[in-house]
């Protein structure tokens, strides 16, 4: 059965690497589709971090199924209610931050999949299904097959355990998170470190042994960004709305600046 949103997944399942692109700033639906026309596979909408509403954060995901990227939420830690109701409309999967241990990935899978993987409730007409009146059996085995579960490891004890995270059934991706790593670290912002690389490196093995999709975050530097990717991450995040708009309005308005500055050295010569 055919599901909105599947490219992300779709990719990885080719050996390609997915690319994203985090919705933070962006309140409107015309996010998803330009976020397309510049070559994202999915959308990384941040309820961690942003102060979007649950349903500013649907809207943007329902408008993504609608143009082939794939929608994926991240919520806080533990919120299993709003992690719910945004999967119930229009998201693609849940990326739970903090996630240290095992256990804590069996809760999600529990909480998220539905019967017999895990215990979430069934709701009928969905997006992601063009709001078909499917059979409840259907639903459910559609959905689970095609959503997608990303763990963050943001510690040196999520590190620690990535083998035994990775091996948990219902868990598809280990995103490392880069920022709040290297903060557990004692190297904040020291994102050239070698124990990151260590840790990247650890993580994608752990991955690989146990079949799942190795992400990478939070390094969005040009000169260091190469480094990471070689390792073999299969879902990267490329950086947020706000800081490429911040990127690309501060070098054209440099760029404006500098040429007006050289006309009028021009004209002064004269």
């Amino acid at each position: 059965m055919e599901v909105s949103g599947s490219i992300a997944r779709q990719r990885m399942e080719r050996g390609e690497v997915a690319i994203g692109i985090g919705v933070k700033f962006a309140r409107t639906v015309d996010i998803a589709k330009a976020m397309r026309a510049a070559g994202y596979d999915w959308l990384f909408i941040d309820l961690e971090h942003g102060s979007m509403s649950l349903d500013t954060a649907s809207q943007i995901a329902m408008a993504a199924l609608d143009v082939g990227v794939t929608p994926l939420v991240r919520v806080p830690n533990g919120e299993f209610g709003m992690a719910t109701r945004i999967l119930d409309n229009g998201a693609m999967g849940i990326v739970m931050p903090h996630v240290d241990t095992a256990d804590e990935a069996r809760e999600i899978v529990s909480k998220l999949k539905f019967p017999p993987v895990g215990h979430r409730s069934v709701s009928s007409g969905l997006p992601h299904l063009d709001y078909k009146p499917l059979g409840m059996r259907a639903i459910a085995e559609t959905l689970n097959a095609a959503m997608l579960l990303v763990v963050m490891l943001e510690s040196p004890e999520a590190i620690a355990n990535a083998e035994e995270i990775a091996a948990v059934p219902g868990i598809d991706v280990l995103l490392v998170g880069s920022n709040d790593l290297c903060a557990e670290m004692g190297i904040p912002g020291d994102y050239g470190n070698p124990r990151l690389g260590e840790a990247v490196k650890q993580v994608v093995a752990a991955c690989e042994k146990h079949g799942k999709w190795p992400g990478f975050a939070g390094v969005y530097d040009e000169a260091l960004m190469p480094r990471y990717l070689e390792l073999g991450p299969k879902f990267v995040l490329c950086g947020t709305d706000i800081s490429l708009m911040i990127s690309a309005a501060s070098k054209r308005s440099a760029f404006v600046r500098k040429s007006m500055d050289g006309s009028e050295a021009q004209r002064a010569a004269i």
